[in-house]
C-alpha cells in the first residue's frame, strides 16, 4: 500500500512539474492555461471519460455565447463617457461604488427567456452559455455567498441563470454558464499578470497595492462558493467556460475541477480553468489555419464587442458567419457565436436577423455540420468539407463557396470510387455526374448554384477513404 501510495505521489509532482515548466507565454508573462500553442492539454482523467463527456459537444458544432451584464446599462457608456467595450469598468476606473450604483437602474423588464433560447434554436445552435459573472465582479445570478447580484441588488430581482436554465430545458438546448476566473474588479484580492503593454488588468484605482493582494482568499471567498452555487442551483450544466486564469494555480485549478466533476460528472470545462486542464481549447475571434487536433472551439462576436455597445453598427453579413461556421466545422471545431443584449434585456434587432439568416441556412444544410468531422483534405480553392463515418464508408459534404462556372467541380486528392454523388437542398435523389482522374474527382454540377452563400454536395464512399495525398 506505501508503494503504491508513494507511486501516486510521484506521478503528482511530475504532473505538477510539467505544469509549471510550460507556462511562459512568448512575451515572457506567465501561461496558466489562457493560450495554447498547439500544445497538448494536461488530462486528469482517461480519454475515454473525456471523449464521452464531450461527445454532444462535438457533435453539436454550433452555439451561442451571451454576454450580458451592467455594462449594457447605457452600452458600454457611463455619465456620457465611451467606455470602449463590456470592459469600461476598467478603461474609466470607475470607482467601486460608483459603477455598484448602474445596479440601480438596471432592470431589463424585456427580458424573456424562452425568445432567446428560440432565437438560439432557431438559428440551428445546440446550446447556450451566459456570463454568469464578467470580470465586473457582478452576478447576473442569485449568488448566497456574495450580495452583489441582480437578484439583490436591482429592482429586477430575478435570475437569468435560472429561467435561461429552465428555458434550455424546456426546447430541449444544452446550457452552460461563463465565470470570469482571475478577473474580478470588485474584490480587493484579486492581481493580474502584467501584459506585454504593461498594463494590468486588475482594479487597481481602488486596490493599488498588488502586492498585498492574495488569490488564494478570493479563490476561497468568491470563486468556489459561486462556482458551487451555480453546479447546484440550476440542475444539470453542460459547459462550465471560464475566462482568464490570470493567477490561479496548479492546484487550484485541479481543486475546481475536482468539485465540478464530483457534483457533475458530465459538465465540460474548457481550458480556461487554467494550467492546461480542461476539456477543449478555446480560439477568440480567430479560426486557425489548419484547425487544432485537440478539441477546441472558436467564440467570435457579431459586430465588434462582446457586450452590447450602442454605436457599434459593424454588423457582420449573413454570408460571413454560415462561412465561419461551415471553415470551422471542416477544421474539427466548434462555432460558439456571441450576442450582447442591451439593458432592456433585448437581444438588438440586427444580431437576430442575421441569425435567422443562419437558421434558414442550417435547416436545409444541418445534415452537413451537426456530427461531422473535420475534413480529410487540405483546404480547398472554392470551398470547405465536412466528413461522416457510416456503416459501410464514408460520405463527404462538399460546401461551394464559389460554385463553378463551367459546372465541372474538382475535388483534388479524391481518388475513390464514388458511389453516389447529389446536391443536398432541392432534389437528393437525383444523382450527378462524376469524373475520376489522376487529378482527383470531377463532379459535374447544375449551371446554378443552389445556395448563393454555401450549396452542399453529397459524395457517398463505400468503403474506407484513401488518404489524400
Amino acid at each position: 500500500m506505501k508503494t503504491v501510495l508513494w507511486q501516486r505521489v510521484v506521478v503528482l509532482l511530475a504532473l505538477s512539474a510539467s505544469i509549471a515548466g510550460a507556462q511562459t507565454n512568448p512575451d515572457g508573462t506567465a501561461d496558466t492555461g489562457d493560450a495554447h500553442a498547439g500544445q497538448k492539454l494536461v488530462n486528469l482523467e482517461s480519454p475515454q471519460v473525456v471523449a464521452k463527456r464531450l461527445q454532444w459537444w462535438s457533435e453539436a458544432r454550433f452555439g451561442m455565447f451571451i454576454h450580458w451584464g451592467l455594462y449594457a446599462q447605457d452600452g458600454c457608456f457611463w455619465r456620457g463617457k465611451d467606455g470602449g467595450s463590456e470592459h469600461m469598468m476598467l478603461k474609466l476606473e470607475i470607482p467601486i461604488a460608483e459603477y455598484a450604483k448602474i445596479a440601480n437602474d438596471f432592470n431589463p423588464v424585456k427580458f424573456q427567456a424562452d425568445e432567446w433560447v428560440r432565437t438560439a434554436q432557431d438559428a440551428g445552435m445546440k446550446y447556450l452559455i451566459l456570463t454568469a459573472k464578467h470580470h465586473d465582479g457582478f452576478a447576473m445570478f442569485d449568488s448566497p455567498s456574495d450580495a452583489y447580484n441582480i437578484v439583490k441588488r436591482t429592482p429586477f430581482q430575478r435570475d437569468p441563470v435560472k429561467e435561461l436554465a429552465e428555458a434550455c430545458r424546456r426546447r430541449g438546448l444544452k446550457f452552460g454558464v461563463y465565470y470570469s476566473l482571475g478577473r474580478d474588479w470588485h474584490d480587493p484580492d484579486v492581481p493580474t499578470e502584467r501584459k506585454a503593454d504593461g498594463v494590468r488588468r486588475s482594479n487597481t484605482w481602488d486596490f493599488p497595492e498588488e502586492d498585498k493582494k492574495d488569490f488564494a482568499k478570493y479563490f476561497a471567498r468568491k470563486v468556489k462558493p459561486q462556482v458551487l452555487e451555480l453546479l447546484t442551483q440550476y440542475g444539470p450544466l453542460a459547459v462550465l467556460w471560464f475566462d482568464t486564469p490570470e493567477k490561479i494555480s496548479p492546484a487550484q485549478s485541479r481543486e475546481l475541477l475536482a468539485l465540478i466533476h464530483r457534483l457533475q460528472p458530465d459538465c465540460i470545462v474548457n481550458a480556461r480553468v487554467g494550467n492546461r486542464l480542461g476539456d477543449y481549447t478555446v480560439e477568440e475571434q480567430a479560426i486557425p489555419a489548419n484547425g487544432n487536433p485537440l478539441p477546441w472551439e472558436s467564440c467570435m462576436t457579431l459586430n465588434r464587442h462582446w457586450g452590447f455597445k450602442k454605436n457599434d453598427l459593424e454588423w457582420k453579413p449573413a454570408a460571413e458567419l454560415i462561412r465561419n461556421l461551415v471553415d470551422i466545422a471542416s477544421k474539427g471545431g466548434n462555432f460558439l457565436l456571441n450576442v450582447g443584449p442591451t439593458g432592456e434585456g433585448v437581444i438588438p434587432p440586427p444580431s437576430v436577423e442575421r441569425l435567422r439568416e443562419v437558421g434558414q441556412w442550417m435547416k436545409v444544410n444541418r445534415e452537413a455540420i451537426y456530427g461531422t468531422t473535420a475534413s480529410p483534405f487540405k483546404k480547398f480553392t472554392w470551398g470547405r468539407c465536412t466528413k461522416k463515418m457510416t456503416a459501410d464508408g464514408v460520405t463527404l459534404y462538399l460546401h461551394v463557396f464559389d460554385w463553378p462556372k463551367d459546372g465541372k467541380l474538382l475535388v483534388p486528392g479524391l481518388v475513390d470510387t464514388v458511389e453516389s454523388a447529389a446536391l443536398l437542398a432541392g432534389n437528393p435523389d437525383r444523382h450527378l455526374e462524376t469524373i475520376s482522374t489522376l487529378a482527383g474527382t470531377t463532379v459535374l454540377v447544375p449551371e446554378a448554384a443552389p445556395d448563393k452563400i454555401s450549396s452542399t454536395l453529397v459524395i457517398k464512399i463505400k468503403g474506407p477513404l484513401t488518404h489524400p495525398k
